[in-house]
């Protein structure tokens, strides 16, 4: 929202993940177009090693760590990994030794559908790995619609917050 006010109500979150779903479409498109000039041992090497590295640990610690509470490392891996800025130097350095090829698209369909298509960005420590509930922010969020100006939308009343 702003520098201020760093949270995201239903509908701001459902329209940052409309331009997410745009940017997917548009690199789709552009594998779908060109799928016969992609290398696939690159794309899936480029698709895969985002997870390999950045989720999978971090979601096998949680899973076996009573209350979920893991080492902040594997956020940090997670954030590194799925952060646009890390695979744009990524994508770059490939271009700059390899040369740029269409197999890179795989990085952008990865990250775009983490963000469209499951609502996954980067991870702050004090939430659990893995999408669960936090208590504060319902809190917050009942809070913020009760605000006199904020419209209520339909729904859970901990999770409809209009913007």
């Amino acid at each position: 929202m702003d520098t201020h006010n760093r949270f995201e109500t239903r509908t701001t979150f459902t329209l940052a993940r409309l331009e997410w779903l745009a940017a997917l479409v548009v690199s789709s498109v552009l594998g779908i177009l060109h799928i016969g000039e992609i290398r696939w041992p690159v794309f899936i090497g480029f698709f895969l090693i985002i997870d390999l590295i950045g989720y999978i640990p971090g979601a096998i610690a949680f899973r076996r760590t009573p209350g979920g509470d893991i080492p902040r490392g594997y956020y940090l891996a997670y954030n590194v990994m799925h952060s646009l800025v890390t695979n744009a130097i990524l994508v770059g350095l490939w271009c700059l030794l390899v040369g740029p090829e269409w197999a890179l698209l795989a990085v952008p369909i990865h990250l775009f559908g983490d963000r469209a298509l499951f609502g996954n960005t980067l991870k702050p420590f004090g939430v659990p790995f893995e999408p669960h509930p936090n208590p504060a922010f319902e809190q917050f969020e009942r809070a913020y619609a009760a605000q006199p100006g904020t419209r209520a939308l339909s729904g859970k009343a901990a999770h409809a917050v209009d913007a």
